[in-house]
């Protein structure tokens, strides 16, 4: 019996569906939003939350809150290159005249047909590439990774923009797929700058609005932190917000991780050390 070619399609789709060595990937969410915080340990948080950061304690004991969490490196930089690129990108400061020319996620995304921004806290203008913004504490470009693709013009400028451009609700479908969301020093958590409570107010003020829509729209709010307080494990808070199921992520994840989990939802192919992590599963509310 010949077969047309449109009957061969349909059989070939039913077959790969069926096929248990096909890969699936994650539900897609509508937006991504990640806020990157800064030099605050696991232990601190579990002994000081409820009183120094109540918002975020909430959110840890209604939302996911991620148990076994672990940044990738000290100082700062290394770990948001490690959530940006897959890579730590082989960095072992904080300076500002590093510049790379790989793929990271923005590229990906972009190239895929998605859409991708960055909002910084007292930076000065769009694209702008200065070391420091606002004083002590203000903006630092070591806690944007993209602005060191920017200058070798690979990463756009009008994606950085400052945090003035977060849309402000009730609605926030004008967000792009993924978001980061970089507070200044006054308000990510960096001692003697950036103390808690003050950190945790600014989330309350900025992100609950976008928390609160994402649950009913199909979309996620991440907030991690760069690393600890200098400590030897490296063990950071970590929480899953909005279209999720609540509850205690225990398995021993990282920044890759992170990445691993947008690239599956996304369809994109993992980079650097992300293609060795496992993506966060089984933790996004039924449809």
């Amino acid at each position: 019996m010949r077969m047309d070619k449109r009957s061969f399609l349909n059989l070939f789709v039913v077959f790969l569906a069926g096929c248990p060595s096909v890969a699936r990937s994650l539900d897609r969410m509508n937006h991504v939003v990640i806020v990157m915080e800064e030099n605050y340990s696991y232990d601190d948080f579990l002994k000081n939350g409820e009183k120094k950061t109540p918002y975020l304690s909430h959110l840890a004991q209604t939302q996911l809150f991620m148990t076994d969490f672990h940044a990738e490196s000290h100082p700062s930089l290394p770990n948001y290159l490690a959530l940006f690129s897959g890579s730590t990108q082989n960095v072992t400061d904080d300076e500002c005249d590093h510049f790379f020319s790989t793929t990271q996620l923005a590229d990906e995304l972009l190239k895929a047909g998605f859409s991708f921004s960055a909002y910084s806290e007292d930076l000065p203008s769009e694209g702008s590439t200065v070391c420091n913004a606002g004083g002590a504490d203000g903006y630092y470009k070591k806690h944007c990774p993209w602005v060191y693709w920017q200058e070798k013009g690979t990463f756009s400028a009008a994606l950085s923009q400052p945090y003035s451009a977060f849309p402000k609700g009730p609605d926030y479908s004008a967000l792009p797929d993924v978001s980061f969301v970089i507070p200044s020093v006054a308000h990510d958590m960096h001692a003697p700058n950036g103390f808690p409570p003050a950190a945790d107010k600014w989330l309350k003020k900025n992100m609950d609005g976008f928390c609160k829509w994402a649950k009913k729209n199909n979309s996620l709010l991440i907030v991690t932190w760069d690393e600890d307080d200098d400590g030897p494990d490296n063990h950071i808070p970590t929480i899953f917000a909005g279209a999720i199921k609540p509850g205690k992520y225990p398995a021993k994840v990282n920044h890759y991780n992170i990445l691993r989990t947008i690239e599956e939802m996304f369809g994109l192919k993992p980079l650097g050390e992300s293609e060795g992590a496992e993506p966060i599963k089984d933790i996004f509310a039924p449809k």
